[in-house]
């Protein structure tokens, strides 16, 4: 009887487990509020215009390569949950390394995994910023398609 409840307990204990990892996972497929979600080809398009590209990994990562023409603006510590409402009060983000809040900003780093990006995108925006732009599937998708890194 031990031994059943103890499988049973073990059994119960990894399916919350993986449940619990599988929804914090991926960050949500839709922009926040008052964030446009884009595509590697806008983000050129971005750029192109004058575009802030930011890169919101950490240095160390993006000293190993990064979308060219990108700044490193890191959202770290990141210590607030890895959930679409989370308190941005348990993290650091520098904003002043940013433009006026009227400048079009994009935000990136390592794919849909990877909520560095998106808080920041949400931070950017509940601060002012006018013209956040997230583009969500980073530095895997622009390297995949060996478009421009330095």
């Amino acid at each position: 009887m031990k031994q059943r409840n103890f499988v049973t307990s073990l059994f119960a204990s990894l399916f919350f487990l993986a449940a619990g990892a599988a929804l914090a996972a991926d960050t949500p497929a839709e922009a926040p509020k008052g964030v446009t979600l884009v595509d590697a080809k806008k983000v050129q398009e971005l750029q192109a215009g004058g575009a802030t590209i930011v890169d919101t990994r950490k240095a160390s990562e993006f000293g190993e390569g990064s979308i060219k023409g990108a700044i490193s603006v890191p959202y770290d510590p990141e210590k607030s949950a890895k959930e679409p409402v989370f308190d941005s009060k348990m993290d650091k983000f520098d904003m002043s390394k940013l433009p006026n809040k009227d400048a079009k900003i994009v935000v990136f780093c390592n794919a849909g995994s990877c909520w560095k990006s998106y808080k920041s995108a949400v931070v950017l925006a509940a601060n002012g910023y006018k013209n956040v732009f997230w583009y969500r599937e980073g530095v895997p998708d622009w390297k995949a398609r060996k478009l421009p890194m330095e």
